[in-house]
């Protein structure tokens, strides 16, 4: 071999083997996938809507599992219309909560002011939707179940509420305070007087309850949660009979940690850890002004 050829051949040997094609770059968002992701949102906007009754949200929520740059993709869009996306899953669909900004939330303030005029009523309908929440999920395991589902009647829910404002009337005698709470005191030891000068029924003529009448509030708090799709009516005993759904639960674990519920709950009415009842009873002779039957649920 001669010299030329031979360095030649180093040469050749030397270069870099030929190199495989590159691998396709992912797609850029089209349009079509940026409306997918919109219309997955504004299923979960229509939150009686069930996957299971809908072919279209079915596949969506198959394709938000199984392509993650779609998944980024709607969560995106329910980031930029001030949602939170609590889940996705065929039981619950595309779950979101509104942020404090954004346009979807309901403000406690407007709620009430549609339910009444009177301003102290916006205590007793955010304590009446506190009470809901700590009635249909008593113990932190209740909670934690995806198959747990929580049951509470109005009349229930009154009753659980009283025996609370009775049990922070008698903190509030053995600390000696027999005048209305400070300013800066917790906020249901600002409440618990309201709801209980408050009637329970104050039934019209034709027996029907007054809507400002405390099972009145507890009722407008049911029926929004179930036109909102968070509870569903089972029965009209004990003032209106409900059940809770996987979306409920989802905003009640949201809610969990706030200060509200953690200090109803630390009234001890509703105990958290050993299963037991949900409403203790009251002392004996004590007059309550319960409501009859009140259905109220208990656990084994």
């Amino acid at each position: 071999m001669s010299e030329t050829h031979a360095e030649h051949t180093d040469a050749w040997s030397e270069q870099e083997p030929p190199q495989p094609p590159a691998a396709p770059t992912a797609s850029a968002v089209t349009p079509a996938d940026a409306a997918d992701a919109a219309r997955l949102v504004s299923f979960g906007l229509q939150p009686k809507l069930l996957p299971a009754r809908d072919a279209e949200y079915t596949e969506l929520l198959r394709r938000y599992r199984e392509d993650p740059a779609f998944a980024r993709l709607a969560d995106a869009v329910a980031t930029g219309l001030g949602l939170v996306v609590l889940e996705v899953s065929p039981r619950a669909g595309m779950a979101v909560t509104a942020g404090e900004d954004s346009v979807f939330a309901v403000r406690m303030g407007d709620y009430a002011r549609r339910a009444s005029t009177d301003s102290a009523d916006r205590f007793l309908h955010g304590l009446a939707h506190l009470a809901v929440a700590a009635m249909a999920f008593p113990r932190p395991e209740d909670l934690a179940d995806d198959t747990y589902i929580g049951r509470f009647t109005v009349n229930g829910v009154d009753a659980f509420v009283r025996q609370a404002c009775l049990r922070l009337e008698q903190r509030a005698e053995e600390q000696g305070e027999n005048t209305d709470p400070a300013s800066d005191a917790p906020g249901l030891e600002a409440a618990w007087r309201i709801y209980a000068r408050r009637s329970a029924t104050g039934a019209t003529k034709d027996a029907r309850r007054l809507a400002g009448s405390t099972t009145g509030i507890v009722g407008k708090a049911a029926a929004f949660l179930t036109d909102s799709g968070f509870l569903q009516r089972t029965g009209d005993e004990g003032g209106g009979s409900y059940r809770t759904t996987a979306r409920y639960q989802l905003q009640v674990r949201d809610m969990a940690g706030s200060a509200a519920m953690a200090e109803l709950l630390d009234l001890g009415v509703v105990p958290v850890s050993d299963g037991s009842a949900t409403l203790l009873p009251p002392p004996e002779g004590d007059d309550l002004e319960l409501a009859a039957d009140a259905g109220l649920p208990f656990h084994a």
